[in-house]
């Protein structure tokens, strides 16, 4: 059977842009499109070579770990090891899905004419029973995710949290919130953001009047005693967001946090994020915990 090297490449460049889209839209992460097609192009590329190679199944999975790590690096740029191990893990079994949807596809539509040699599918009309394989797996991704989602209630994201602060206790309503990562930028304790009108009373006024001057390196209108008991539980949080990307909150350090819901779970280490706004326009929540706090 004639092989040509420039079908095998393209074939891979449209499954791995299928399969690196698929896994940003699953992470809700965004991501350039011409990332995505340098990261399939070293995918394509290295499925070229690896036709041609005769490896042992430890060096197999040693160079398809590595790949995978490189493709996933372009794609999405992280900045920490924890979030090359989700990227990864969330490829992997994307790619396991739409293997396996494909695969389904095939055999379906003409097991007989398409054969599978060095991790390589040859037959007639491989790129269109590909194409078309991958996006019906991908449309039903989609419609899974949108399922899923659905079944998902504001009310089934709101606890109840407990905050501890100078041994004084406040109850409050707070909100799950997926697309918050902030964290402290030294210590990497999670930040949970609450309004800080709900923290009257168990902060003192001063800290709260002059956050945006704490904010600025101004402490002058704070007395000393005030200074002496805050001043190693304060923090600059920088964050971004939609319309802000260079923004900071002033954070405090907690000493400790109950949630609340079908179990009561305890964090001592945290951080409060202080916000001057609303978080809801009808007063649901007053406070956003963490992605993965939970």
């Amino acid at each position: 059977m004639t092989v040509y090297l420039d079908m095998i490449f393209l074939e891979n460049l449209i499954l791995d842009s299928i399969l690196l889209y698929s896994t940003g839209l699953i992470l809700k992460t965004k991501v350039k499109i011409k990332n995505i097609l340098l990261a399939s192009i070293v995918g394509s590329i290295y499925s070229v070579i690896y036709y041609y190679l005769n490896l042992n199944v430890l060096i197999d999975l040693i160079f398809k770990f590595f790949i995978s790590t490189i493709m996933i690096y372009i794609a999405f740029r992280f900045r920490r090891i924890k979030e090359l191990l989700r990227n990864i893990i969330c490829f992997y079994i994307t790619s396991f899905i739409f293997g396996g949807g494909v695969f389904v596809f095939i055999q379906f539509l003409n097991s007989k004419k398409l054969i599978m040699i060095n991790g390589v599918l040859k037959g007639k009309n491989t790129i269109i029973t590909i194409f078309f394989g991958t996006l019906i797996t991908f449309i039903f991704i989609v419609l899974l995710l949108k399922l899923l989602k659905s079944k998902l209630t504001k009310k089934d994201l709101i606890y109840t949290i407990k905050i501890t602060i100078n041994k004084k206790e406040i109850t409050t309503k707070a909100i799950l919130d997926t697309g918050n990562f902030l964290k402290d930028p030294i210590t990497g304790v999670p930040v949970v953001i609450v309004e800080q009108d709900i923290l009257k009373g168990i902060i003192d006024e001063q800290i709260l009047q002059n956050i945006e001057k704490i904010i600025g390196g101004d402490i002058n209108n704070i007395s000393e005693n005030i200074k002496d008991e805050y001043i190693s539980k304060l923090r600059i949080i920088p964050f971004s967001s939609l319309g802000k990307q260079n923004g900071v909150l002033l954070g405090i350090k907690a000493e400790q946090i109950l949630i609340e819901k079908d179990e009561i779970i305890n964090i001592d280490k945290v951080i409060l994020g202080l916000y001057n706004k609303k978080l809801s326009k009808n007063n649901e929540f007053k406070a956003l915990l963490g992605n993965g706090m939970l």
